[in-house]
């Protein structure tokens, strides 16, 4: 019995980590979906958007809600200066080349942040109460529900927009065809900054929830996070709004489970091992579509 509440706690735990792995994974799978790049920086702007809930809070006295919209603000505005500076010369560039300018943005966002904040850790503030619930034996975490909650809102959210908007149909036909969307009038540029924007908005959220559940917050916090949420839109099947979400959930309760019954120093080995696993059964990932190549 007592294996078993251990076993749904962890679970639980699990599904919660995998959320904010889903968040960030929502804004990976976007732009590739969309842009077809690997913004490799996205990581770095939960870690912006958690500063500014920070800055927000103790250094400008703000209120949690003023301090949450002001990290979304920040955090969008910040998206659209990067696809604009650093990833729009690049559309037609080689993969490689758009590898290395992520990095290059992922490093500078970070040596900005040690400039700015230095490398101590900053506790981060508690800016949202949440009550537990208790069912039988088992109590769940206030911020546990609360972060399954929001990101499964999300994500139906952004496919209702997707799928049903005049501005998601236009994301549609960027992703199928960039040439024939401008001759239907489409704008290219309007259409990839807005989905930068909506990446770069989610991550934000991401942040909070990070810092909420963690209590802490340095200039390399976004690193290992996005990393691991973009092997979650990989598993999951990248460029797939459901497959992100999927795969970070997965990712969470995996990485979780073998931290609590086989080994915390091997747990990253093991989601990576899986993550290979999967792609060697299933390439495209667990909801990703095959893709015709146009000759």
């Amino acid at each position: 019995m007592n294996f078993l509440m251990s076993l749904i706690t962890n679970l639980i735990s699990g599904l919660s980590l995998g959320s904010i792995y889903a968040l960030i994974a929502l804004g990976y799978t976007m732009v590739y979906g969309i842009a077809k790049m690997l913004n490799f920086a996205h990581g770095d702007i939960i870690m912006v958007g958690a500063f500014a809930v920070i800055v927000s809070v103790t250094s400008l006295g703000l209120p949690p809600v003023a301090a949450i919209l002001i990290s979304v603000v920040v955090c969008v505005v910040l998206g659209v200066a990067i696809e604009r500076i650093a990833y729009k010369p690049l559309r037609e560039a080689s993969p490689l080349a758009v590898l290395i300018t992520a990095i290059g943005v992922s490093y500078f966002l970070q040596s900005l942040a040690l400039i700015i904040f230095g490398s101590n850790q900053y506790s981060f503030p508690k800016i949202m109460t949440f009550s537990s619930i208790t069912l039988g034996g088992l109590t769940l975490n206030g911020e546990t529900l609360t972060t399954l909650i929001v990101t499964t809102i999300l994500m139906i959210a952004l496919s209702l927009f997707i799928g049903k908007t005049r501005i998601g149909k236009a994301m549609r036909a960027v992703s199928e065809d960039k040439g024939a969307a401008e001759l239907m009038g489409i704008s290219v540029n309007k259409t990839i900054a807005v989905t930068f924007a909506i990446g770069s908005a989610l991550a934000a959220v991401a942040g909070l929830f990070y810092g909420t559940t963690y209590g802490f917050i340095n200039p390399y916090t976004g690193a290992m996070p996005g990393i691991k949420a973009f092997v979650a839109a990989v598993f999951g099947g990248i460029g797939s709004i459901p497959g992100a979400m999927l795969g970070g959930i997965l990712l969470g309760v995996i990485e979780n489970l073998s931290k609590a019954y086989i080994s915390t120093e091997l747990s990253d080995a093991i989601v990576f091992a899986v993550l290979i696993i999967v792609l060697i059964v299933r390439p495209i990932g667990l909801l990703g579509k095959k893709t015709n190549e146009k000759v």
